[in-house]
């Protein structure tokens, strides 16, 4: 439903996208994961016909949407990041304007306005003043407006950043009704567990390329083994924090081992099986090195994402907004 191949884009000295491609499926749920800053609101831009790449094709619905942008909007519908409705007018007056601007018939208009109210749980507020509405209201109005002409493709930036819990869920439930009835949905987020819960595939992207795509417990699962967090005493000296990793890498099953000084001398490893964990707890005793905490768990997309940039994506966004230091960081956090 979706081809974009080689897609490049600079603004000045910035390079936004470089050999950009992605393929989305029709009828799929397909999620864009990355920090901000990584091009994918450059990247939905140009499919939505709103920004012209540099280099590159884009493809929807099989027309060339470089080449015949009108007919490609016909299919799309696109929720940008930036909610941008008029204060003065009420929800459902909104929803009336959009529908003119689409040159939907008056009766069609109307009854399309009322599905989608109660679609989006929208009853008690749609008709006061949008200019009182929260954030996750504005989300759900923008939304509407973006399915009003019941497009083929959906195309979402970031849609529920900021949004309280009740709203996010609103969203995510219509987000999967629309893949079931066959509607493409194309979702853009930073948001870990918002890709992991609806994405029937993804794509990390970073620095403006796609690094890394398939089925989220696909990813998960190639990765292998379990994720184990384990905190020991605190060692002050190198002889130890060696000794410390020498015990843990003499553990048959126990197949990486990184130290993270930043967060108390935790240590991360990837183990083969719950074996490996009693194996952990006896090697470590009769070392004499007592164990603080240990926490195991599957791998998540946080770990897809390290694997494929060499950094988790909470060190992507500080990078974005230029902190690299764990100092720094904590400072940034208590503002």
């Amino acid at each position: 439903m979706i081809q974009l191949d080689q897609l490049s884009k600079s603004f000045g000295p910035v390079t936004a996208l470089d050999g950009f491609s992605l393929h989305v499926p029709a009828g799929s749920l397909y999620g864009l994961l990355g920090p901000n800053g990584a091009g994918k609101t450059t990247a939905l831009r140009i499919l939505c016909t709103l920004l012209a790449p540099d280099a590159g094709s884009v493809r929807v619905a099989g027309l060339d949407a470089l080449q015949h942008p009108r007919q490609v909007r016909e299919h799309l519908g696109y929720v940008a990041q930036e909610v941008a409705i008029d204060k003065i007018l009420t929800g459902r007056e909104m929803l009336r304007l959009q529908g003119a601007l689409y040159h939907l018939g008056a009766l069609h208009l109307r009854q399309r306005i009322d599905d989608l109210i109660q679609l989006l749980g929208m009853d008690d507020w749609i008709d006061r003043r949008c200019g009182t509405y929260s954030g996750g209201m504005r989300r759900r109005l923008d939304l509407a407006s973006g399915l009003l002409h019941q497009p083929s493709v959906l195309v979402l930036d970031e849609p529920t950043v900021g949004l309280d819990i009740e709203s996010r869920a609103v969203i995510w439930q219509v987000l999967r009704q629309l893949r079931d009835s066959g509607t493409t949905v194309l979702l853009s987020s930073h948001y870990l567990e918002e890709i992991d819960a609806l994405a029937d595939r993804l794509a990390i992207i970073d620095g403006g390329r796609v690094i890394a795509e398939g089925n989220p417990e696909d990813l998960k699962r190639a990765l292998g083994g379990d994720r184990v967090t384990l905190r020991v005493r605190e060692f002050s000296d190198a002889p130890e924090s060696e000794r410390v990793q020498q015990v843990l890498q003499a553990c048959p099953g126990v197949r990486q081992v990184v130290v993270n000084r930043a967060q108390g001398h935790s240590l991360n490893l990837v183990v083969d099986g719950e074996a490996v964990i009693e194996q952990l707890r006896r090697q470590l005793s009769e070392a004499q090195l007592p164990v603080f905490s240990l926490s195991q768990s599957r791998p998540s997309l946080d770990d897809v994402y390290l694997q494929a940039t060499g950094r988790t994506l909470r060190d992507a966004e500080l990078e974005v907004a230029g902190i690299r230091d764990p100092k720094a960081e904590r400072k940034q956090a208590m503002r």
